[in-house]
This record gives structure tokens, C-alpha cells and sequence, in this order.
């Protein structure tokens, strides 16, 4: 096997790799003495088939194994060899005609071109000090979302039949919904509780009601919109027989054990207390994630070296795609929306060169420090993914145990997460009290 270097350029090198025919005729032979004792054809007795037969019968076959077998010990060789530490996957272009190889007419071939990543020495982590923005929990705050919960659980108590509908109160319908006198499909319920001012219902036809009372009846005239779901209604005007059974007014909800109960507490104190739980989870979190985009901010302004041209090229590629699919859909942010596709474009490189040059900080700090995910961890976080799924969980299982690629994606964040708190204990970490407000200030993008 002959390896040589054709071109160097930065964080690139290109390698032209020759592996023998006649070496790849050795495999060959040795591999069909090997398999002889268990192959049985028609004609011959079970281990007796003769070589020369084999080799006429497979030889192709076995040979272009052995091939794939050769580029990849080949490719690995040189990467060693050359003590490289591949980006990526090395790119290979094969140089012979791939029949004549497996017909042992030509020598094995190839231009091998490796992205290296870059040599570089991470930051001390002990040398960084790092303020963490903390909040303190008030009662008060607890007793606000005591109060969310308790409005979330609205009940409508009926009202007087003379009782005039506003907005806010519900009403009991039956409605029949035609277009040209003809009924359609869907556009019929009975006993409908319909919160007026809730827009849940064709825009008109809750502001129609306003004003009925229990025992009206009232053809309820409304066009439905443009883009509505159903094409064969979208822009026709309907009218709703609509008959009005009871007009019910929202009652106060009121914060007890019973309130607590219809959440799986035992009573209201228990539930404040998982409340309170929740919401110190919430603020602890929070600091947590301010703290990690200041470590983050900092390694990117510690870090300057040559980047993976193929590494960034697919990380932008990834971004790039989602604005698009957002910039398609409407759902750019104002800012973004502003820009032209060259400025949005120049942004987002910008981030993917930050999210590899930090992904690369990392892991450097990551090996240096020994950082290993354990089984359990990575079983973890495949069994919570999982759980995204219902009903689908073994599917997804099966699906990132097959994957090698998409399991690492899973285990990308838990890396990550572990350097980063790697980094806050060997840092100097100070917390400084500041507003909720301050606490959940988003920050810029880059």
C-alpha cells in the first residue's frame, strides 16, 4: 500500500492512496480458503467445492467486499499514519474503474481529502470569573400563579331567563349552519357552550349573540374567511339557525382544597407548595441558562483559530434552512424580515462559525478534562426523547439505535451541559440579585 500527500492547504489535505492488485488478490484467496469448508453447491459434496470454482461461482462478489473492507482499513491507515484528526467523514473519489478493480484488472486508487480540526489550547477555566444573575422567589408571585390556575378552571353558572348575553358570558346553542338554503357537512351541533369574545367560532358569529336571551331563536349571518380550512366553505356566506337554551354568567373561581384536588394535590397548601417548587425550578433554570450564554460568550471571545470550512458549510446549512422554511411560512421576527437575504445570510454564517468554533472549545476542554457520558446518561435522554413520541416510543428506540448519527445528536447536549458545568466549578462565580425582569431579558442573538 502506497499513501502520498498531494496538497496541503490549511485545515485540508489531500492524500492519493494505492492499494495492489495483487494484495487485493491475496485477500481474495485467503478469504474463498476460508469460506471453502462452508460452501455447498449442487454436485459437490459440502466442503469439497473446488477453489478455482469458487472463485468463478463469487469471486466477483467476495471481491467487491473486499474492496469496501480496503478503503475503509486503507483511509483509517492514512488518517493514522498521518496523525490526523478528522472533522468529518474524509471525502474519497476512487481513481480505477470499480469493475476492473473487482475483476483484479487494477489496482485500488483513490484521492483521499481530510478536514482536520484545528490544533489549539483551550482557556483555563480557572482563570474566568463569571456573574450569575439570581431571583428571589416572593410570596406574592406564588399567589399570582395560584390565581392563573384558579381563572384557567372557569365555570358558568346559569342565569335568569330574562338575563341578556354580554361578553364574557356563555351560551347553551343548538345551531344548524346552511349556505344558499342548503345545510353542509359539520356546520350542526347540539348543546353547545359557546364563550362569547372566546374567538372560537367564525369571526361574527360571537358578536351576533350578544344581547339574546334563553329561548330566542336567531339566524346568525356570517361570511367565512378566505383562508378557511375548508375549502369548500372559504369566502361563502352562511346563516346558523341558531336556538339559544341558556345564557350562564363566569362565577368566581374560588382558591380551596377542592380547587387543589382537581390538579391530584391533597389540598391547597400542598399545591402552593408544588407551585412554589415549580417556580424556584423555573428561576433556577433560568439563572442556569444566563450563566451558560456568559461562559459561551466568553470561550467564543477567548478562541480565535482556523475553522473546518466543511463543518461550518454544514452548520450554516442547517440554520439557513430553517429561515428559509421560517421566511416561507411568514414567521421571520421583524428584525430578520427587515433584512435582505445577503444580510440575513452574512448573520447566520456568523452563527454557525461561532456554534463550531465553540462546539470544537468544548470538546477540546471536554478530552482534556476526561468528560465521558455514561450508558445510563445517553439511555436517559433516549428514553426522554422517546417520550416526546406517545404511542410511538419503541419506534423511536429502534430508530437512534440503528442511527450512529442520531444518537450522537442526543449526545451532543449532555456534553456540552457537562463542560459547561465543568467550567462553573473551576471558575470564579458570583451571583448578583437582580430583578425577574432582568433574569428573563433575552438576549441578542449572536
Amino acid at each position: 500500500m502506497e499513501i502520498k500527500e498531494l496538497e496541503a492547504e490549511g485545515l485540508t489535505k489531500k492524500y492519493q492512496v494505492t492499494v495492489p492488485k495483487e494484495d487485493l488478490s491475496a485477500k481474495l484467496e485467503a478469504k474463498i480458503k476460508e469460506m471453502q469448508p462452508e460452501v455447498s453447491l449442487k454436485g459437490f459434496r459440502p466442503g469439497k467445492v473446488p477453489v478455482a470454482h469458487i472463485r468463478k461461482m463469487f469471486g466477483q462478489s467476495i471481491m467487491s467486499d473486499i474492496v469496501n473492507e480496503t478503503l475503509n482499513e486503507s483511509s483509517q491507515k492514512a488518517i493514522n499514519d498521518n496523525k490526523l484528526r478528522p472533522a468529518g467523514q474524509p471525502k474519497i473519489d476512487l481513481r480505477a474503474n470499480g469493475e476492473d478493480v473487482t475483476k483484479g484488472k487494477a489496482d485500488l486508487e483513490y484521492y483521499m481529502t481530510v478536514e482536520s480540526i484545528p490544533e489549539f489550547e483551550p482557556a483555563d477555566p480557572s482563570s474566568m470569573k463569571f456573574t450569575r444573575l439570581v431571583t428571589e422567589l416572593k410570596d406574592e408571585e406564588v399567589e399570582e400563579r395560584l390565581k392563573e390556575l384558579a381563572s384557567s378552571q372557569k365555570s358558568y353558572k346559569k342565569k335568569a331567563k330574562t338575563a341578556k348575553a354580554k361578553k364574557g358570558d356563555a351560551v347553551l346553542i343548538d345551531f344548524v349552519g346552511s349556505i344558499d338554503g342548503e345545510e353542509f357537512d359539520g356546520g350542526a351541533m347540539e348543546g353547545h357552550q359557546l364563550v362569547l369574545g372566546s374567538g372560537t367560532f367564525i369571526p361574527g358569529f360571537e358578536d351576533e349573540l350578544i344581547g339574546v336571551k334563553a329561548g330566542d331563536e336567531k339566524d346568525v349571518k356570517v361570511t367565512f374567511p378566505e383562508d378557511y380550512q375548508a375549502a369548500n366553505l372559504a369566502g361563502k356566506d352562511a346563516v346558523f339557525k341558531t336556538k339559544v337554551h341558556e345564557v350562564q354568567g363566569e362565577t368566581e373561581a374560588v382558591m380551596d382544597d377542592d380547587m387543589a384536588k382537581k390538579f391530584g394535590m391533597e389540598d391547597l397548601e400542598a399545591l402552593k407548595k408544588a407551585l412554589r417548587e415549580q417556580m424556584e425550578a423555573e428561576l433556577e433554570g433560568q439563572s442556569k441558562m444566563k450563566l451558560k450564554r456568559a461562559i459561551l460568550d466568553e470561550l467564543d471571545s477567548k478562541h480565535e483559530f482556523e475553522l473546518p470550512p466543511g463543518m461550518v458549510a454544514a452548520e450554516f446549512e442547517n440554520i439557513w434552512n430553517q429561515v428559509k422554511a421560517e421566511k416561507d411560512a411568514g414567521q421571520l421576527d421583524e428584525d430578520d424580515a427587515a433584512k435582505s437575504d445577503e444580510q440575513l445570510e452574512a448573520d447566520y454564517r456568523k452563527i454557525a462559525e461561532r456554534r463550531v468554533r465553540l462546539g470544537l472549545v468544548l470538546a477540546e476542554m471536554g478530552q482534556k478534562a476526561d468528560v465521558n457520558i455514561s450508558n445510563e446518561e445517553l439511555q436517559g435522554a433516549l428514553i426522554a426523547e422517546a417520550r416526546r413520541y406517545p404511542g410511538q416510543e419503541q419506534q423511536v428506540i429502534e430508530f437512534y439505535q440503528k442511527n450512529p448519527q442520531a444518537l450522537a445528536q442526543l449526545r451532543a447536549p449532555i456534553y456540552e451541559e457537562k463542560v459547561v458545568d465543568l467550567i462553573t466549578e473551576k471558575a470564579e462565580v458570583k451571583d448578583k440579585k437582580v430583578k425577574r425582569e432582568k433574569l428573563f431579558e433575552e438576549d441578542p442573538m449572536i
